[in-house]
């Protein structure tokens, strides 16, 4: 399509490529992916379906130009920042762009046509681990257990049937306590109850793992 006529589209429609993808994206946050189509997509911006095909291709044109939005949404640290803590705000970023679009966490690694946001973040990641001192076959394992634990746990994080630390101590007591009789399961009786009595907060998990990885990187990272 000619530039003349892209225009005339967008300024009959009030449609732009930014448009579709960010209604996409809000579609997907409160539905889900799997239930995203281009007919669906049409409807909520009141527009043909075909005329969405002025932007997008395809679905999958559609799903690419999405994670590349969720990656440039994902913060890096400045170049000069030591690679642990680069690392682990890369982790605590995506993590909390996950929260926002869970619907992602499945597909950040599966495009084959990535983006631009998508190609910066993940030569920004690698240049952080080469310039570390980390061979490239090692800096290949470090980025991918990391990306493992960040995409695990807040795929499991998505899952769980509470938000905040009040709420899991609200269902150990009134949920699990009473499911777990102590002659019957004492171990899990006393660490739900330990855990209640202490304001346990799952979300603090995230952090003591990642340091975990990290301090486990270090030594690897050295001898190498």
């Amino acid at each position: 399509m000619s530039a003349k006529k892209q225009s005339e589209v967008t300024s009959g429609t009030g449609l732009s490529k930014q448009r579709v993808v960010a209604e996409a994206m809000r579609l997907a946050d409160r539905e889900g992916v799997d239930g995203l189509s281009m007919r669906r997509l049409a409807g909520a911006l009141g527009a043909g379906a075909m005329s969405l095909y002025h932007y997008v291709a395809s679905k999958e044109e559609l799903l690419d130009a999405m994670i590349d939005v969720v990656f440039g949404e994902i913060e890096l640290a400045p170049v000069e920042t030591d690679w642990q803590s680069a690392m682990r705000q890369r982790a605590v970023s995506t993590r909390q762009v996950l929260a926002r679009h869970p619907w992602a966490i499945g597909l950040l690694e599966s495009r084959t046509s990535p983006g631009p946001a998508n190609l910066r973040h993940h030569e920004a990641v690698t240049a952080c681990l080469r310039r570390a001192g980390f061979p490239v076959l090692m800096a290949t394992h470090a980025n991918w257990l990391l990306d493992s634990y960040v995409y695990g746990f807040a795929l499991q994080e998505a899952s769980l049937p509470f938000d905040t630390a009040e709420e899991f101590a609200d269902m150990g007591e009134e949920v699990y306590l009473p499911q777990l009789p102590p002659d019957e399961f004492p171990y899990l009786n006393e660490s739900a109850a330990a855990l209640v009595a202490a304001g346990y907060d799952p979300a603090e998990e995230f952090i003591f793992g990642l340091d975990l990885i990290l301090a486990a990187l270090e030594p690897l990272r050295e001898s190498a």
